[in-house]
């Protein structure tokens, strides 16, 4: 019997893509999701494929420093650098950590990015969960 061919981008195979070469995409989206201990910053084509992606915490930053602006600053520059080809970029950020501003900055200042909208996007609840039934004595 013989061996189905594998596909040269399937999961099984490990990476899709490789880390080393930079991509060329005229246009993406930039996400930022800074929670209280971590930033984590995601570099995606329109279409949703993640492209690149950075951590504080892949960049080297351990416990409370993770959680500060200059890690996310870093995690930004390290996202960014994999695809110098964009030209243009959506961002949109998530969460009420500290790295908000410095991830921002970093997208801002050091990418040479034009930028078309900054959005926030953290979840806000409308009415809240509803509230747990009242003990009785």
């Amino acid at each position: 019997m013989a061996k189905p061919i594998s596909k040269a981008g399937s999961r099984k195979n490990g990476r899709i893509g490789s880390r080393k070469h930079t991509r060329k995409i005229p246009k993406g989206v930039i996400y930022v999701q800074a929670s209280f201990n971590n930033t984590i910053v995601t570099v995606t084509d329109v279409r949703g494929r993640v492209i690149s992606w950075a951590s504080a915490g892949s960049c080297g930053f351990k416990g409370k420093r993770k959680g500060t602006p200059f890690a996310a600053y870093t995690a930004a520059e390290t996202a960014i650098r994999t695809v110098q080809g964009m030209q243009r970029a959506n961002v949109r950020i998530k969460g009420p950590g500290l790295g908000r501003e410095g991830a921002l900055r970093a997208i801002i200042l050091g990418s040479g990015l034009r930028l078309r909208f900054i959005q926030d996007v953290t979840p806000m609840p409308h009415n809240g969960c509803r509230a747990p039934k009242k003990r009785r004595v």
